[in-house]
């Protein structure tokens, strides 16, 4: 079981960063982060690929989360 578990682990660890790495970046410098920013406070949106990388990020890393407080209680 524990191995399963490390296996699974190491599948959800490789997707997560492959799933951070997917996402498109946001304009670099100081300027970026503010426009960014007030574009999702004023009701811009994600879209396309965007939007489907963020759930899977999201959704990945409570996943792996979970899994590994699950390896955790086992190997104790």
């Amino acid at each position: 079981m524990v191995t399963a578990l490390m296996i699974l682990e190491a599948i959800l660890s490789i997707l997560l960063i492959a799933s951070v790495v997917l996402q498109s970046g946001r304009s670099a410098g100081m300027g970026g982060a503010i426009a960014g920013g007030a574009e999702t406070l004023f009701g811009g949106k994600k879209k396309g690929i965007d939007e489907l990388l963020a759930k899977a990020t999201m959704f990945l890393a409570v996943l792996f989360g979970i899994v590994t407080m699950i390896l955790v209680k086992v190997m104790q």
